[in-house]
């Protein structure tokens, strides 16, 4: 009988056996202690802890232990493999001084926009914590090793967020973070800090030098002591007026955000419409605007703008500097889009400012970058084609003469102008075979100068027939592109700029006195520009002015969607 027994139990055995050896082969996670009794011993221990951990998490979707996930594995791992798994924020059971420093930048991270929790700010405190009294755990390597991945990927996350911000997609953020910065900046960075111990120089260096998103770090610490840091409830806008179900969601996220501030009583469960007509009066009397107790875009943005609220835009405002180039121009023009203005910057100062009228929410302008090639005086217009098809065809059904009476006219593919009366309109849906233009004049919608510059869109910058919209406070009117007020100084420093720029040899076919003589002749003529002023149209819908921040209508709603995709939970 025991003979019988003898080969099964050697089977088991062997089989325990095997068992054994694949897991102490394979990578060890944090919950497998790993006790050093000598400190001198705990380096190296911890080093191959964290080889083993690297090894796992790249084959486990980022995971060290059960609950640990890095997000930032390539940048982490790139770091460690280079220095040969080597700890960085610990030796022989002591602290680095650079990790209280890593620490103390990320509980201040507000001043630069971030939010702390972001960069496992909890955690690292707890694990240092942890490993400084518990003399148990303190010598558990495998507890080190978590300790000092985590430190690493909170030290990585953070840069990546101060230098390229947390707008771009989700893929390239976390699966090709390179292809923003190279991997080689995150792993310098880090064996910097690990030398120098000098943080806020290295984050500061990191930092875009662009003059606008200086100025508005600068007035961030006065806004956070006056900051009501209450968590109200955000109201999402507009929901779907045919959807049952949305629409009472909506309801009842106002309902909760009214009663949050005393306009609906803590007690009520349900508002009929009079009594939510009545609260509504009562917020928009609080806010000094026009009471009429109506639901609508502008009253949901004004009731979602708290201070909670205020803070993710300017979060979202110093990540979109980070979207512009990271040395700018000597010379360029910024069209800031929200705040209804054109800076021309030369070198560190504003050497023009002017107002600006913008697309409709509509037919928004474009953002871009580009550069100014030429300028064009007392131009035609073309029409662009989402215009035709939008608000031209429908008339020319029913009125083939409607160009005409807007001074308008048809053009065929050869020069020729068309008579519109013998076009069958009714055939045509989504647009019209020809061009529609606007011969120059000083009733010409572009004015009596343009500025022409590369882009996909069809738009410029130019002047106006309608100079009296500049008095309006929202400006937001045109079909897409930027009506300039003080369009001739811009003419003039270009053209200045132009001739201060001359190549030896080279000439310059105009001046600024070219320019007033032009416009006194009322002629069209294209100018050359031979030095590209640089053009940025952006989205900055808070700025620092006077040491304070202003905010800005969200006119096309860019924040709020922002703010959705990535600011939601903060």
């Amino acid at each position: 009988m025991n003979h019988q027994r003898l080969p099964r139990l050697l089977f088991l055995f062997f089989a325990g056996w095997i068992f054994i050896i694949s897991c102490n082969n394979s990578p060890r996670t944090s919950g497998v202690k790993k006790i050093v009794d000598d400190p001198e011993r705990m380096d190296q221990e911890t080093s191959e802890s964290i080889r083993e951990a690297l090894t796992f998490a790249l084959q486990n979707n980022g995971l060290i232990d059960d609950s640990t996930r890095l997000s930032f594995l390539p940048l982490v791992n790139d770091y460690y493999e280079k220095a040969e798994y080597q700890n960085v924020w610990s030796h022989k059971e002591r602290w680095e001084p650079l990790s209280d420093s890593l620490i103390s930048f990320i509980q201040t991270g507000e001043l630069y926009g971030l939010f702390p929790k972001d960069y496992h700010l909890e955690n690292l405190l707890t694990m240092k914590r942890t490993l400084e009294v518990d003399s148990l755990k303190k010598m558990d390597a495998e507890m080190w090793a978590k300790a000092d991945m985590v430190f690493t990927e909170g030290f990585m996350h953070l840069l990546k967020d101060i230098k390229i911000g947390r707008l771009s997609p989700d893929s390239i953020l976390f699966n090709k973070i390179d292809t923003l910065t190279p991997r080689d900046f995150y792993t310098a960075s880090l064996k910097t800090f690990a030398g120098q111990k000098q943080l806020t120089e290295l984050i500061n260096a990191a930092e875009p030098k662009v003059n606008g998103y200086i100025e508005l770090k600068k007035c961030i610490p006065l806004f956070l002591d006056s900051m009501d840091r209450k968590q109200y409830t955000y109201v999402p806008y507009p929901f779907k007026v045919n959807d049952v179900k949305d629409s009472m969601f909506f309801i009842k996220k106002f309902q909760k955000r009214l009663r949050e501030s005393g306009y609906v009583r803590q007690d009520s469960i349900a508002t009929d419409s009079s009594l939510l007509n009545a609260a509504i009066k009562r917020f928009q009397k609080k806010k000094g605007i026009k009471q009429d107790g109506k639901i609508s875009a502008s009253l949901i943005r004004l009731i979602n703008l708290s201070d909670v609220e205020r803070f993710k835009r300017i979060a979202i405002t110093l990540d979109r500097y980070k979207q512009l180039p990271p040395v700018m121009p000597e010379k360029y023009i910024l069209v800031n889009l929200p705040s209804y203005y054109m800076d021309v910057w030369d070198h560190d100062s504003v050497a023009i400012r002017s107002k600006i009228i913008c697309g409709k929410p509509d037919t928004r302008t474009p953002l871009l970058n580009s550069v100014i090639s030429d300028m064009v005086t007392y131009p035609t217009w073309t029409v662009p084609n989402s215009i035709i098809a939008k608000q031209y065809l429908p008339k020319l059904k029913v009125n083939p003469n409607y160009l005409s009476g807007i001074g308008l006219h048809l053009v065929n593919d050869k020069g020729e102008t068309i008579d519109p009366n013998t076009v069958n309109w009714s055939k045509y849906k989504k647009g019209i075979p020809f061009k529609v233009m606007q011969g120059s004049g000083d009733d010409n919608a572009l004015g009596i100068l343009k500025f022409n510059f590369n882009n996909p869109y069809s738009v410029y910058l130019h002047d106006t027939n309608q100079r009296y919209l500049f008095k309006n406070a929202s400006r937001a009117l045109s079909h897409g592109c930027v009506r300039v007020e003080q369009w001739e100084e811009l003419a003039f420093f270009i053209a200045r700029n132009d001739s201060m720029n001359l190549k030896p040899g080279d000439s310059l076919r105009y001046n600024t006195d070219t320019i007033v003589n032009l416009l006194a002749r009322k002629e069209k003529k294209r100018l050359v520009v031979k030095n590209g002023l640089p053009l940025f149209i952006a989205y900055f819908s808070c700025e620092g002015r006077g040491g304070k921040i202003k905010f800005y209508d969200d006119i096309y709603g860019e924040d709020k969607v922002m703010r959705e995709k990535y600011f939601s939970e903060k």
